[in-house]
């Protein structure tokens, strides 16, 4: 059969499936979305965010890119970000990696390989601000999957230092912003981070709401 076709199979059967549950499926999820849950995840295929975490429609919403970098210059998951917080309020932002990501193996590299080479460049400036942990490391393997680590962490620090999340931080205690690793050898999920509202972070990084914005 050819792949493409069965896909659309696989979605007549999934209807079939859901009507067969609940008649008002389809129609629930059409009137609006209210996610608890923002997935900033990796593109990697065998991450599927709503598999591994047993979540359905409708609980998760998700912005994927290489390495799941959050770059505060990426004009798309800075919209994703504005919506989901201020919008749709979301109460949880996750940040999830995955061991033996190959974004952050490119990182650990010296070939060019293309535009990615931009995309990935603040991975090596993780590697470059812990290297002294790294180099520790004798197997390569070991500082592959450390630099996953490390690099989620600082991509959770980066979403503390958003205006987006500190604005919903100063109404209130939510989003709480969680760091993951998930463990492609074992199908496991690792908490490695969690930030709050009441997380040190570097007084240059924060916003004060309290004033009208001048240049």
């Amino acid at each position: 059969m050819d792949r493409f076709k069965k896909l659309l199979m696989n979605n007549e059967a999934w209807v079939t499936e859901k009507l067969n549950l609940d008649k008002e499926y389809f129609r629930k999820q059409y009137d609006e979305q209210h996610p608890p849950y923002l997935w900033i995840g990796c593109a990697d295929s065998r991450v599927p965010p709503d598999e591994i975490t047993g979540t359905h429609a409708g609980d998760m919403f998700v912005h994927r890119n290489i390495a799941n970098i959050v770059s505060h210059a990426d004009l798309n998951l800075m919209s994703v970000l504005e919506y989901g917080i201020l919008s749709l309020k979301v109460d949880h932002i996750i940040v999830c990696g995955h061991t033996h990501c190959g974004g952050v193996k490119a990182a650990l590299g010296h070939r060019k390989l293309g535009i990615i080479d931009k995309w990935i460049r603040g991975i090596k400036d993780v590697y470059h601000n812990h290297r002294d942990e790294l180099d520790q490391l004798e197997d390569e393997n070991k500082v592959w999957d450390k630099l996953v680590e490390l690099n989620v962490k600082d991509q959770v620090m980066n979403l503390a230092k958003t205006s987006f999340v500190q604005k919903r931080w100063a109404e209130g205690d939510f989003p709480v912003l969680h760091g993951w690793v998930y463990h492609l050898e074992d199908g496991k999920i690792e908490a490695v981070s969690k930030i709050t509202r009441d997380t040190e972070i570097d007084d240059i990084y924060r916003y004060n709401f309290d004033e009208e914005p001048t240049l």
